[in-house]
Order: structure tokens, then sequence, then C-alpha cells
């Protein structure tokens, strides 16, 4: 009879063989291909303007629903409906005309960056924002909680810096209160300015006493909104830009809080606030100007150790876009190269650009792998397989979207199908929801002369998924 440690021994050795081969293999698969979507539900909203894209908003709340776009005649437009209603119940806000930079407006021009974006407090009070390039702020409050018809404007929140305001965003915190964070200033030149909204007195008030990142007149920073992550702290990350050109994007960096008041470095450091190049300890990578970064080209994820680890893209030595990735090593960050593609994305100027390459979703998969989502206009779309030596060792096949999704409706030359994700959330872990409609492509924010296209339908789509 054979020994049976001896047994064990080599077949420990053989899985482990295996094991890492099965690492270090190029052409592993992982076919996720089962875990597909059926359409459950379609509601016709309205028709949109389709001269160009801008960003909509969907916030579900509990058994409500509440929408804001832009119509065929580019007025601001809300509406809400209960989940168990079949359409929507629509309000077109007072029209408000933006007759030079000084004023606000409820009436969409050629600008991509002026989305619309919603907000709802504890008491649910619905806030908008939108339609903002270096703008005074163009905001509305509902008079009564979950009712959006009953939005009023307000002109003013807190007094200062809201003259000059740039991407609008609402977020709750974990405990439920509203905060609105906004750009004051233009990109070049700008502040992260962050307001928490009283319930008790109904007033805004300042989060921070002073900004949370500040260019000090030579530069902005683009930045990602405060998320909570698995570790229950805030984490953001952003690029400074010194120019309205695209191009003078550089640095890399990073910098978390357990509570939006209190801000460390990677390292576990204090970081005095507001943050500037200065600091030097919130740096992820330095890359230069024109180094190849764009605004938020760039996504995390925490590693096996719940160390953060960054996957983005910038240009190799000779000059071609590479993505690479940056992980915690001690007191620095570890930078590797992912991909060897032969292309550069040259990108330069001002307005809304079309981007050729894009980062997606960044994640540890829990099974001793990493996966890494992306787009490239020469490369194609996919998702990268990758082992804990941040290593490309494989694919992650993902299913098709429903072709309902995909479906181009309009026949004018040029249009693309453009969606929205839900701010929000039913609590239904199977089902999520998303707008449709159907523009243009950016133009640098300018006017495009005429024929321009038929407005497109806006649709709601109610995804369930088929393999939970």
């Amino acid at each position: 009879m054979k020994n049976p440690i001896l047994l064990f021994v080599a077949v420990l050795i053989s899985f482990t063989a295996c094991a890492q081969k099965d690492l270090n293999d190029k052409s592993r698969i992982v076919d996720e291909t089962i875990n597909t979507e059926s359409v459950g539900q379609v509601i016709s909203i309205d028709k949109v303007w389709a001269g160009q894209p801008v960003g909509f908003s969907l916030l579900t709340h509990q058994n409500k629903q509440y929408i804001a776009y832009y119509n065929a005649n580019r007025n601001m437009v809300v509406g809400q409906r209960n989940l168990s209603d079949s359409k929507f119940s629509l309000t077109i806000l007072p029209a408000t005309s933006r007759e030079t930079a000084g004023g606000t407006s409820t009436i969409l021009g050629w600008d991509s960056h002026n989305s619309v974006t919603l907000g709802i407090d504890p008491d649910g009070y619905i806030h908008l924002a939108g339609n903002m390039h270096v703008h005074p702020i163009t905001y509305f409050r509902s008079t009564q909680p979950n009712d959006i018809s009953t939005l009023q404007q307000v002109m003013t929140l807190v007094g200062t810096n809201e003259k000059r305001c740039t991407y609008p965003n609402f977020m709750n915190t974990r405990e439920g209160e509203l905060i609105f964070h906004y750009r004051d200033g233009s990109s070049g030149s700008g502040n992260e300015i962050y307001n928490l909204f009283n319930s008790k007195t109904l007033k805004w008030e300042r989060l921070l006493d002073t900004p949370l990142t500040d260019g000090q007149d030579l530069m902005n920073a683009y930045q990602t909104q405060p998320t909570l992550l698995a570790d229950n702290w805030y984490h953001v990350y952003w690029v400074w830009r010194d120019t309205p050109d695209c191009s003078t994007n550089h640095d890399l960096s990073y910098i978390k809080s357990p509570d939006l008041k209190n801000w460390f470095n990677a390292f576990g450091e204090p970081v005095k606030l507001p943050v500037t190049l200065e600091n030097k300890s919130v740096i992820v990578d330095p890359i230069p100007v024109k180094g190849g970064i764009i605004n938020l080209a760039a996504s995390l994820c925490f590693d096996n150790d719940g160390k953060p680890l960054f996957a983005y893209h910038k240009y190799d030595a000779a000059g071609n876009l590479q993505f690479y990735t940056a992980r915690l090593s001690g007191k620095k960050w570890e930078i590797k190269q992912l991909t060897d593609w032969n292309y550069r994305w040259d990108f330069s100027g001002g307005g809304s650009i079309i981007f050729e390459v894009r980062v997606g979703t960044f994640k540890n998969r829990g099974d001793g792998f990493y996966e890494l989502g992306y787009g490239h206009i020469k490369y194609g779309n996919g998702t990268f397989l990758l082992n804990e030596s941040m290593e490309i060792c494989g694919i992650v096949r993902k299913p098709a979207s429903p072709a309902e999704l995909s479906k181009l409706e309009g026949k004018f030359a040029g249009l693309q199908v453009r969606t929205s994700g839900d701010l929000g959330s039913s609590g239904e872990t199977d089902i999520r929801y998303m707008l449709k409609w159907e523009t243009l492509p950016a133009n640098r924010d300018q006017a495009r002369p005429e024929p321009w296209p038929e407005a497109s339908q806006l649709y709601l789509f109610k995804l369930k998924k088929n393999n939970p």
C-alpha cells in the first residue's frame, strides 16, 4: 500500500503546479455569458433633443421613480411615477433663458457639459441642479416631499462661490444626509465645493471650512465623487488640469476619509485641506502634462490585503497609450504596465471630446483574479482577466445586453444610442432601471449647422437578471 503522506504531498504538488500554470495562462477564459438580463418593462416617456449628448437623470427611491431631462424643445423637464404605474407624470420647468453668462437657465444650448441631476434628502424632498458650465447655480427644491411637480427655483444655497459652477452632483452619506458638490471656477482654475443640507432648517451649509481641493488659480481637480467602499470609508481620486486643454491633465492622486471631514492619504497619514499639488503624498502616479491621462481615466478597487489598487492609462516610452496599474507597496506605489498596444490617442483641446479609449470597471473578483473592462477605437471592447501579479492572464466573457438597448431607431446619419443608469435603487437585487435615447455625438460644445435630427424617443427600461 502506498504511503498516504507521500500520496498527499504528490497531490498537493500537482495541484499547486496546475494552479500556478492556470494563473500564468494568457489564454484563460472566464465565461459569464449565462448571466444575461431580459427586458421586463419599457415605458415611452417623451421626445427629446437629439442634436448633441447631455446627461439625463434617473432616481429610484423606495416605491417611486424620478427623472429629469431636456425635451425636444430643449426645455428642462421632470417627471415621476409609482413603480406600479405604467407612465410618468411630467412637468416642464419654467423657461428661463440664459441671455448672458451671468444668468441661470432651464433651456439647453449646445454645451454637452450641461447635464441635469437629482438628489433626495432624508425627508423625501427632491433637489435638482443642472445646465451649468461655469455659470451661476441653477437649482430647484420641491416644496412637498416625494412630489417632483412642486419643484421651485432657489437662487442661492450658501451665497458664496456660486457664480461659476460646473459638474453638479448630489450624494447621500451613509447616514442618509444629502450633500451637493460642484466645481467652483473653470477648467484649469477651480476648487471643489461641498455643501450639506440641514433638514431641520431647510438650508444648505458648508460641509467643509475649505474646498476639498484647491488649484490655487493654476489648475483644477477633475475628481470622482466620494464613494463608500467595502472598508466603509469614502474614497476620492482625481487628476489635475492646468488649462482648458485636456492634454494638460497630470498627476493621478488619491485620498480617503471615514467621515467626509477628516482626510488621509493612502498611507494613513492625515491630509490638510484644501489639498493642493504641493502635497506630494497624495500622488499615485506623477504623470506629467501631456503624459496621456485624461479626466478621470482611472478605476479603483482593493487588493486581497484591502489596499487600494488603480487601473488607468498613460503614454509609454514610445508614446503609445497603454493601461497601467498602481498598487500600494509599503510607502510607495508600484507602477506596472498592462498592455502593449500599438496606438497613440493624441487628445488635446477644449470642449466635450469623443473618447477613443476608455477605462472600464476594475474589480477584485474574489477568486484570486481581477478584471478590468476596456473600450478601444482600434482593439475593440472587452474585459481583461488579471492575476495577483497584475498581469493579463486571459479574458472575461460578459453577457450581451438585450438587443433592445442597442437598437437604433432614428435614420439621421450619425445618431448614437445614449443610456443613463439609476442614481438610486428599488431595493430589488435582481432588478435595475435605465434610460435610453438617441443623439448625435459631442461636437466640442459648438453649434451644428442645420439640418438637425428629429427629436428621439426617451424610454425607461426595466431589466431583470435571468440568472441571479
